[in-house]
C-alpha cells in the first residue's frame, strides 16, 4: 500500500509521564462583542502562545467587526469559511507561491501524487498555525487526495491573507489574526462540528484539537485512525493520556523525530531568534550581555546566533548534560539570580514554567529586554506584572514597556508568548522538513493495516525521518555517498539505510 514512497517500517512506542492540562470553561454559547474581548486568558496555554507573523498586510485593529458577524463567500459561491477578508485571497496566494519554491519536498510529494493518492478518503481535521507555509502543506493534503477543515492552534497566528487564499481555493477555514478565546475554541469547533462530515484523522499543534474532540464529541474517535502532533506541549498531553489508558487511537508523536528536533528547532531558532529581537527592538547585539534559559535544540540556536554576533552569553541549564554541552561550547553556565542585575537580554527556551519570575524582574537593569523563545507563554510570569504599582505601555505592535514606580523600565516582548513567529517570521524551507514528516506520518498512520499501530503514541521510524532529508538534499546539489557492499556488512547496515537505531535522536 505504502509502496509509492517504500516506508513500511512500523514506529516504536515512547511513554512520558505529564500533567493534562484540564480546561473547565464552556462555551456554548456567543457573548457580547465586549464579553469576547475581555474572556480571561487562562483556557488554554497553547491557545495563547503568540505565533503571528510580521508578513502578514493587515493587523486585527484595522476592521473591528468580528468575521463571526460576516457573511462572506469565495468566487465559487461557498461560504463554508470564516476569516478576516476573502478579499485578500490575491496577496495570500503569491504569499504561498513563494512558500512552495522554499518547500522541495512537499511539491515533490504533489508530483508523486499524480498516480496513486495515498490519502484518498482521507477526511483530516487540523490545528496549527496558518501561515504560507502551512498552506503549502494543507495544499499538498489535498492533492494526496485529502479532505480537510483547519482553525489556528493560536489566537494570534494566522496571516490572514493566507486564510483568504485558501478559503478562496475551496479549503474551510476558521482562523483570524487577534481571535479572542471564544473565538478560538468557536472555529475549532466549526471544523469538527459540522453535518455530514466526520474527521478520520487529526493533524494537531497543541493538543487543543485533540482535547476538545475528548471532551465534546468522544463518539467521533470511533472513525478516526490516527492523530499526529507536532508540538511539545501537545505530545505531552498525548502521553498523559496514553498514561492514564485514555487514548482511544494511535498517535504520531513529529515533535521528537529527528527531522524536527534537529532542524526545526536548532536551525529555525539560530536565524530567528536575532530577526525578532531586531525587528522589535533595533538592539545592536555586539557586546550585549545575554542570558539564555535553557540550552536544549532552540537554547543551542539562539546562544549560537548571539555569539556570532558578539554578544557575551550565560546559560542557565537544570540539566548537567545539556549543562557540559554548554561550557564545552564557550558559553559560562551561571544560576539566574548571578547575571539578573547585569544582562541586556534575557531569552527563555526551557519549556518550563515560572522560569523568569517577579522576583528576577524586579531586579533587572533600566531597558532590559525580556523574551520568550519557547512553545507556551508559561516562563516568564507575566501575570506578576499586572499589577496596580506598574504601568505598561504599548511601544508598538508586540512590545511593551513596563515601568516601575521609581522610572526603571523593561522591554517586553509578545506579552511573553513565542517571539520568533509573534515578531518575525521563520526560515520556509525549515517548516518544509517539519511539514513533510507531518504528511507522511499522516499517510503512515491512515494506510495502515490494522493492528499495526495499538492505542498508543509512536515514534516516527528511522527510515521515514532519513527519507524526508534526502528529499531535501537536491536544493543543495548535494551528493551523497554510497556504501559499497563490503562497508554495509562490516557495518551491518542496508545500504538504502536506515542509518542510525531508533533509539537515536
Amino acid at each position: 500500500r505504502m509502496n509509492w514512497y517504500c516506508l513500511t517500517v512500523s514506529a516504536l512506542p515512547l511513554h512520558h509521564q505529564i500533567q493534562f492540562a484540564d480546561q473547565k470553561q464552556e462555551f456554548n454559547k456567543r457573548p457580547s462583542k465586549i464579553g469576547r474581548r475581555s474572556l480571561s486568558r487562562s483556557i488554554s496555554q497553547s491557545s495563547t502562545d503568540s505565533y503571528s507573523s510580521a508578513a502578514s498586510y493587515t493587523d486585527s485593529s484595522d476592521d473591528e467587526t468580528s468575521p463571526r458577524d460576516k457573511q462572506q463567500k469565495n468566487s465559487k459561491g461557498n461560504g463554508d469559511f470564516c476569516i478576516k477578508n476573502i478579499k485578500q485571497a490575491d496577496f495570500g496566494r503569491r504569499e504561498i507561491e513563494i512558500a512552495e519554491q522554499e518547500m522541495p519536498a512537499l511539491m515533490a510529494l504533489r508530483k508523486r501524487a499524480q498516480g496513486e493518492k495515498p490519502l484518498a478518503g482521507a477526511k483530516i481535521v487540523g490545528c496549527t498555525h496558518i501561515t504560507a507555509q502551512t498552506a503549502v502543506l494543507m495544499e499538498t493534503l489535498s492533492a494526496l487526495g485529502a479532505q480537510c477543515r483547519w482553525a489556528a492552534c493560536n489566537i494570534y497566528s494566522t496571516q490572514n491573507e493566507v486564510a483568504a487564499a485558501l478559503a478562496e481555493g475551496g479549503f474551510s477555514v476558521f482562523a483570524w489574526k487577534g481571535e479572542s478565546e471564544d473565538d478560538f475554541w468557536w472555529c475549532i469547533d466549526r471544523c469538527v462540528n459540522v453535518e455530514g462530515w466526520q474527521p478520520n484523522m487529526i493533524l494537531d499543534d497543541g493538543g487543543d484539537l485533540t482535547h476538545w474532540i475528548y471532551k465534546k464529541y468522544p463518539s467521533m474517535f470511533k472513525k478516526i485512525k490516527g492523530i499526529v502532533e507536532e508540538s511539545v506541549t501537545g505530545v505531552h498531553r498525548l502521553y498523559q493520556l496514553s498514561k492514564a489508558g485514555k487514548l482511544c487511537v494511535p498517535a504520531m508523536n513529529v515533535n521528537d523525530s529527528v527531522t524536527k528536533q534537529k532542524f526545526d528547532n536548532l536551525y529555525c531558532c539560530r536565524e530567528s531568534i536575532l530577526d525578532g529581537l531586531k525587528r522589535t527592538t533595533d538592539v545592536m547585539f555586539g557586546g550585549k550581555q545575554v542570558v539564555v534559559c535553557g540550552y536544549g535544540e532552540v537554547g543551542k540556536g539562539c546562544c549560537a546566533a548571539l555569539k556570532a554576533m558578539g554578544s557575551i552569553v550565560y546559560v542557565t541549564e537544570i540539566d548537567p548534560i545539556c549543562a557540559l554541552q554548554a561550557c564545552m561550547d564557550g558559553f559560562r553556565l551561571v544560576k539566574l539570580t548571578e547575571v539578573i542585575r547585569q544582562v541586556d537580554i534575557v531569552i527563555t527556551c526551557t519549556g518550563n514554567k515560572n522560569v523568569v519570575v517577579r522576583e528576577n524582574l524586579d531586579r533587572m537593569k533600566n531597558g532590559c529586554i525580556v523574551c520568550n523563545m519557547g512553545h507556551s507563554n508559561t516562563e516568564i510570569d507575566v501575570s506578576s506584572l499586572r499589577t496596580p504599582e506598574l504601568t505598561w505601555e504599548r511601544v508598538r505592535s508586540q512590545v511593551d514597556h513596563v515601568i516601575w514606580p521609581d522610572g526603571k523600565r523593561i522591554v517586553l516582548l509578545a506579552e511573553g508568548r513565542l517571539l520568533n513567529l509573534s515578531c518575525s517570521t521563520v526560515p520556509t524551507f525549515v517548516l518544509s522538513i517539519t511539514a513533510t514528516t507531518q504528511a507522511l506520518a499522516l499517510i503512515e498512520l491512515y494506510n495502515a493495516p490494522e493492528g499495526r499501530y495499538k492505542q498508543d503514541v509512536y515514534l516516527l521510524p528511522k527510515k521515514m525521518d532519513e527519507y524526508v532529508a534526502s528529499l531535501h538534499l537536491p536544493t543543495f546539489d548535494a551528493h551523497l555517498t554510497e556504501l559499497s557492499d563490503e562497508q554495509a556488512k562490516y557495518l551491518g547496515l542496508n545500504k538504502n539505510g536506515p542509518f542510525k537505531p531508533n533509539y537515536y535522536r
